[in-house]
């Protein structure tokens, strides 16, 4: 099959379904000092399955609220404006991220709970170090590899040749994906968070979520991501062929001044939360 040009590959990207307009009139609802949790509640109750996977999301073990959150109006109010943003955004990438990717050794339902897992790996990150973006870190490692949708169907011709150059030569998977295909998963990505309206430095995140060093607008989130993709991997979730070869960025550690034990601390408190299967 080859590589393919630029142009298709934006083609798929437009293709690609745009956020509903439920997740974007939160967005701006959200980012608008003068909005209430009534207002986010009228929209999101517009859209019934929205509404439901919010509160299931909201009541999951991850957030750890000690009552049952019976509406959205509670939801908001009591997890914050931030945090009901993530939680719509999720609810609204879930299907399009539990499809099976056949390019990648994905079967149904994988790529989504490896999303999932990396986003909550990402806000613990977060917290851990004090960065003061928790739900962007959030929702920057649930989209991280979003590209894979997009790529599934050029990967699913060239598989055998990019794990082949991944054996044969040593080098990471997405290294070998790009040199074969022609782009890597990472990019492919940021392109559909561009297309979304979604911040630069989340496009950022998501493009070098392998490479963290070339991060210029913000390399603090997207070295969470690509720590909180690690622990993943590390631990097994989803990982599909992209967990062949997969290194660790020292600069990325280094930048956010984590230990070996720190990282091990993560996976534990991650495998705690991981039981709860309303998580995903």
């Amino acid at each position: 099959m080859g590589k393919i040009s630029l142009q298709d590959l934006l083609k798929k990207v437009d293709d690609l379904p745009a956020l509903p307009w439920v997740v974007k009139r939160v967005m701006e609802l959200t980012e608008d000092p003068d909005s209430t949790a009534r207002d986010i509640n009228e929209v999101i109750n517009l859209d019934q399955s929205m509404t439901a996977k919010v509160l299931r999301l909201a009541n999951s073990a991850f957030y750890g609220f000690p009552r049952r959150i019976s509406t959205v109006t509670d939801a908001t109010i009591m997890l914050g404006f931030q945090t009901i943003r993530s939680i719509v955004i999720a609810a609204s990438v879930s299907k399009l991220l539990s499809q099976e990717v056949e390019g990648y050794a994905l079967l149904p339902g994988e790529l989504w709970k490896h999303s999932q897992s990396a986003a909550m790996a990402a806000r613990m990150t977060a917290r851990s170090i004090k960065f003061p973006k928790i739900e962007v870190a959030y929702t920057a490692a649930l989209l991280h590899d979003l590209g894979k949708v997009i790529l599934n169907s050029y990967m699913r011709e060239s598989y055998e040749e990019v794990i082949d150059k991944v054996e044969k030569e040593k080098i990471p998977f997405s290294q070998a994906e790009e040199e074969i295909i022609g782009f890597n998963h990472a990019l492919v990505g940021s392109k559909v968070a561009e297309n979304w309206n979604l911040p630069p430095e989340l496009v950022e995140a998501i493009a070098f979520h392998h490479s963290p060093e070339l991060a210029k607008i913000d390399p603090t989130l997207t070295s969470i991501v690509h720590v909180a993709d690690f622990i993943c991997v590390t631990m097994g979730i989803g990982i599909g062929a992209d967990g062949l070869l997969y290194p660790l960025s020292p600069q990325a550690v280094n930048l956010l001044g984590l230990g070996e034990q720190d990282i091990y601390q993560l996976i534990s408190q991650l495998s705690e939360l991981l039981v709860d299967q309303d998580t995903f």
